[in-house]
């Protein structure tokens, strides 16, 4: 049985807050808002967790977990090395919708699929997954819907696609943005954009100091 929280009220964000941190700490699934858009949410370093989490979604391991971080210091903790891009980008567009892939820190203990020793890494601009975070640490999130049907933006949606394979839905609204987050690579020589979504390629550009063209070239 999933309950619905309005985080749009005092009393019901904090009851809220409260059962989707017991839900994670025991192992269970949360939808939660962010800017982009809804995203179903585990305990980044519970295995089994995850592992419920790709048979929400109806995907395999091949299609690894990103995760959401609270603050700018929580990368340095989960990345292998922080180049100077990677703080550039960070500083530009942290908290928001950019996704960076980077290579994590080989002593982690988790399992998000088959990564290759990496780790897709981003910040949300939405208070109640902020605070969330900030309670719980790291969380292996995807978007909130059954793969290959459309992304949710309302609670709604993703509980009509999720239904009980979520305990807990923190209901923030419609997503400001609406569509996914731009997705960076930083693990080869030079940066390439992966997926253009919230983010324009030319504001990356911009503050890489290269060009638009070089980040979509393969």
């Amino acid at each position: 049985m999933s309950t619905v929280y309005d985080c749009g009220l005092p009393d019901p964000r904090s009851a809220g807050l409260s059962a989707a941190k017991n839900a994670l700490k025991a192992g269970r699934l949360v939808v939660l808002p962010t800017d982009t858009l809804y995203g179903i949410g585990a305990d980044a370093f519970d295995s089994e967790a995850v592992a419920a989490l790709l048979r929400a979604k109806g995907r395999g391991r091949d299609m690894p977990v990103p995760v959401l971080v609270g603050s700018w210091n929580t990368i340095d903790g989960l990345v292998y090395s922080v180049r100077p891009q990677t703080r550039d980008l960070i500083r530009a567009f942290w908290p928001g919708g950019l996704s960076l892939v980077v290579e994590q820190a080989p002593s982690l203990a988790w399992d998000l699929g088959d990564t290759r020793g990496t780790v897709m890494l981003r910040m949300p601009l939405h208070p109640v997954a902020l605070e969330l975070l900030r309670e719980v640490g790291p969380l292996a999130v995807s978007s909130a819907n059954v793969s290959g049907r459309p992304p949710a933006t309302t609670v709604e949606e993703a509980r009509e696609q999720l239904g009980g394979s979520a305990s807990v839905y923190l209901d923030g609204g419609r997503a400001e943005q609406g569509q996914a987050s731009t997705i960076v690579d930083l693990t080869g020589a030079t940066p390439r954009i992966l997926r253009e979504g919230a983010v324009p390629t030319g504001d990356v550009a911009d503050v890489l100091g290269v060009t638009a063209e070089s980040l979509s070239a393969q």
